[in-house]
């Protein structure tokens, strides 16, 4: 075995970046979900699940594409250190400038989508997507620096601050003042702030991980040069529209839902709903996440060696195989998996293998995308991401109104299936990779079957379901394992 073979390397480093992004942030979302989900009502969710999908949307445009146009530029530049730092200070002066407004607007940001008793949700959300949006090229930096072990570590730090101050605001200092209403804790607690204290959780996690980064943050001798950042903003701005029609397409459901429900007085419930459901496919998510950590570095990388083509190809493979493991990791023990949210929330469980497969296809078009950022074509991606959003409001506006969230559970689905196919056929003009199409659309089908097969056997019965759900996750192992035997030897 080759300790080099490329795809040992990004393996590896996915693993590690898993180990910063999966396990804390799995345990920060299905935790923290199961909490939720158990001491809030169904609206109250439905407020953490809207704003934190307003909030997904201003850090895309916060960074402004500034990530992968620094992994760029870091790659062509001579002076690494003259792009971080141009970089660094572009980001420090627009993440000031939010904030400042975000705090001198808070009260009419809040009348506008209808919080108006709670400005201060505008504060915490200023402060935190500032903070992080920030953040966001020391974080690429060390990405880029291959220091994944510091990455991780850091992300650690952010999620397990986040879930502590949940647990105690939420959980500890109610149980304390029911004992004792005269406890000390009555000076940092107070009940009417209830569901405000995940979002201030939040913020100090936030402060916390940004007093920790910051003396790395300054590294270097801070310069901006002017030229060089007119260049990166010009590959950078098709990357930002991708990026605000990416999150269009990921998290506008969540809004739209609550406009376009017939009765405005149980929208946030079915947000709630919704959403709580949503985060079950939360393994997908983040391992596409964190896939794209490890894979976007390491492609501007691989771009210069001769095979990189075949490399990039096994990547996809192996990425769609891993992918149909989640998959059918949790819909055949969906049974196990509900349980992280709370009973009122269940009825959205329906809308899972849909999320499921919609994010599988969003982790493809990540693959995809390499023919148009190394061929610097960006408006060919802000095209294909404009089309997807495009897809995802009219499919919404349509849908929700008849269907309610299963309609936006679809729109999620057929708008990164658009992606997927606009991206594959134009990227065979400009970069022809020679995907393994006909054995990655057989693992598809043959994981799509076991997941029909569970419910067409389904017995009625909770242990005999497990047990023949085991079986049936077992025959899709064997057969991958058989199909790929010769290549595992070589990996």
């Amino acid at each position: 075995m080759n300790a080099g073979n490329p795809i040992r390397q990004l393996a590896g480093e996915t693993a590690i970046y898993g180990l910063g992004t999966i396990v804390p942030r799995t345990l920060n979302y299905l935790l923290l979900t199961f909490f939720y989900t158990r001491i809030f009502q169904q609206g109250e969710y439905g407020v953490v699940t809207e704003l934190y999908a307003y909030a997904a949307f201003l850090l895309v445009l916060l960074t402004y594409g500034m990530e992968t146009t620094f992994f760029r530029f870091a790659e062509t530049e001579d002076d690494k250190s003259r792009v971080y730092s141009t970089s660094l200070l572009a980001l420090l002066v627009t993440s000031a400038a939010f904030i400042l407004l975000t705090l001198l607007f808070s009260g009419d940001l809040a009348t506008m989508i209808r919080y108006s008793s709670n400005r201060e949700y505008i504060i915490y959300f200023g402060l935190i997507i500032g903070m992080d949006a920030f953040m966001s090229i020391p974080f690429a930096s060390l990405r880029q620096q291959r220091k994944a072990f510091r990455f991780a570590s850091l992300k650690i730090v952010n999620v397990f601050v986040n879930i502590v101050l949940n647990l105690f605001f939420l959980f500890l200092c109610p149980e304390i003042l029911k004992s004792n209403p005269g406890s000390i804790v009555k000076l940092i607690y107070s009940p009417d702030i209830g569901v405000g204290y995940a979002f201030i959780s939040n913020l100090v996690a936030s402060v916390v991980t940004f007093a920790l980064i910051l003396p790395e943050t300054f590294r270097v001798r801070l310069i901006f040069d002017s030229a060089l950042f007119k260049k990166m903003l010009r590959y950078a701005l098709p990357l930002l529209v991708i990026g605000l029609a990416g999150m269009i397409n990921e998290v506008s459901d969540k809004i739209f839902l609550k406009y376009l429900w017939p009765d405005p007085s149980t929208a946030l419930e079915q947000v709630g709903i919704y959403g709580a459901s949503f985060r079950l496919a939360v393994l997908m998510t983040l391992f596409t996440q964190v896939f794209r950590y490890a894979a976007e570095p390491f492609f501007f990388a691989q771009a210069k060696e001769s095979n990189s083509k075949e490399v990039y190809a096994s990547v996809m493979k192996y990425f769609v195989i891993f992918g149909l493991f989640i998959f059918l990791g949790v819909m055949l023990y969906i049974d196990l998996v509900q349980f992280f949210i709370g009973r009122n929330f269940r009825e959205g469980l329906h809308i899972v293998p849909i999320i499921l497969m919609a994010n599988l296809l969003l982790g493809i078009f990540y693959n995809l995308s390499i023919w148009y950022k190394l061929n610097n074509l960006t408006r060919y991606g802000a095209a294909i991401a404009v089309i997807g959003a495009l897809t995802t409001i009219v499919l919404n506006v349509l849908l929700i109104p008849v269907i309610g969230y299963l309609g936006s559970a679809w729109a999620h689905l057929a708008c990164y299936f658009v992606m997927v196919m606009i991206s594959y056929f134009w990227g065979r003009r400009f970069l022809p990779v020679d995907y393994d199409m006909k054995r990655i659309g057989l693992y598809i089908f043959s994981a799509l079957t076991v997941y029909a097969a569970s419910i067409f056997l389904d017995p009625g019965h909770l242990p005999a379901r497990l047990l023949i759900n085991t079986l049936l996750f077992g025959v899709f192992a064997v057969m991958v394992f058989l199909a790929e035997r010769k290549r595992f030897n070589i990996i």
